[in-house]
């Protein structure tokens, strides 16, 4: 059945491919974007798609009571992507973190709530897999799954790079972090997602609305942004091999993640617009790998062709995990999905994708040394 879905932040990395996939099952999509210079640069480009039959585009923001108003007018479906992302970043840009992701999504309700009459059915959100914190662990001697917390800035500065028990400082073992494990926020950036997992679950609730909570693992793909310097990690490395300078690794180049392909992503965003029966709960979306920075690295460098030219620092933020990576058995049980593009195929795509764009400037010391002001890097 044709729906009218609002994509708050339709305009960014994600959007851009969900978009086309909503408009090519029959759906009509409305776009409501600010255009964040951080994002799309001071003066956006490629855009031109977002003129395309089917497609509204609202130049608007996400903390403004009228561009709420008017972006919900007629709208079945939200696909709410609008947030301000970075690890690092967050930890200092605390109140503007609060005001766009928290406050955002409270308005969102707010104004929905006080429409009136309206039609939206299901609320679908963008989450984090930074919610977990480190993720979930088995204790080495019993079994039982183990969380441990955030590690301090002397842990780091000693080295210690990964978890342990608490109580006999035993190496605790990795193992995929499924939905039902504890929530750990260690980052602003990471608490801001949760309030907007929280706001979700009971707005819907009262309300009587369906919902989805997607917590995505790393994203990566073409499209992404390569002027941001807060977030996506293979944007940062690419701009670096193109400029055939080193890629500095973080801690031990050991730490690893759960990259999955944006087109994957977009199915899962996708199918809980459209499917039947609205899951009403969280759902990982990740490729279920873990993959060390030090191999993506490596693994990007030879998709553009180039002998990997990686440097492990040890320098580390505050507020970064170590591990984390996705249990996505309700991602095939609940939307019918399994991740189908490879680590290999999906760098492939990105690297050739970003060898047509003009080459960034490099503003990774930039964003670093700001962490280093503010005693958030070593």
């Amino acid at each position: 059945m044709s729906q009218h879905v609002l994509v708050t932040g339709g305009a960014g990395f994600i959007g851009s491919h969900l978009i086309p996939k909503l408009v090519a099952c029959g759906h009509r999509v409305r776009v409501l974007d600010s255009l964040s210079a951080q994002i799309h640069g001071t003066v956006p480009r490629d855009l031109e798609w977002l003129q395309g039959p089917g497609i509204e585009f609202i130049r608007g923001d996400v903390t403004v009571r009228e561009d709420w108003q008017r972006a919900l007018q007629g709208i079945d479906a939200i696909v709410h992507l609008a947030a301000e992302t970075g690890t690092g970043q967050s930890m200092y840009e605390i109140a503007r973190y609060n005001e766009v992701n928290s406050q955002g999504t409270a308005l969102m309700f707010d104004v929905l709530g006080k429409l009136g009459e309206h039609q939206v059915k299901r609320v679908v959100l963008s989450s984090s897999r930074s919610i977990y914190g480190e993720g979930a662990y088995l204790h080495p001697t019993t079994g039982a799954r183990a969380y441990p917390g955030a590690r301090s800035a002397e842990q780091l500065r000693e080295q210690r790079w990964d978890p342990v028990c608490s109580e006999t400082g035993a190496a605790l073992q990795l193992v995929a972090t499924r939905e039902d494990d504890l929530i750990s926020p260690a980052s602003i950036y990471a608490a801001t997602k949760y309030a907007q997992e929280d706001l979700v679950r009971i707005g819907c609730q009262a309300m009587g609305l369906g919902y989805a909570i997607l917590r995505l693992q790393n994203v990566y793909g073409e499209r992404q942004s390569l002027n941001n310097p807060y977030t996506g990690i293979l944007s940062i490395f690419s701009t670096k091999i193109r400029r055939d300078t080193q890629l500095p690794l973080f801690e031990d180049g050991e730490e690893s993640r759960d990259f999955v392909h944006v087109d994957d992503v977009t199915d899962a965003l996708l199918a809980s617009v459209t499917v039947e029966k609205a899951p009403d709960t969280a759902i990982n979306v990740g490729s279920g790998l873990a993959t060390s920075v030090k191999e993506v690295a490596s693994e990007l460098s030879r998709a553009f062709g180039k002998t990997p030219n990686v440097a492990v620092t040890g320098q580390f933020r505050v507020g970064d995990i170590r591990h984390n990576y996705a249990d996505i058995e309700r991602l095939r049980t609940l939307l019918g999905l399994t991740p189908k593009v490879s680590l290999k195929e999906g760098l492939q795509r990105f690297a050739k994708w970003v060898s047509s764009q003009p080459l960034p400037e490099d503003q990774l010391e930039k964003a670093n040394r700001e962490l280093r002001e503010r005693k958030l890097m070593n």
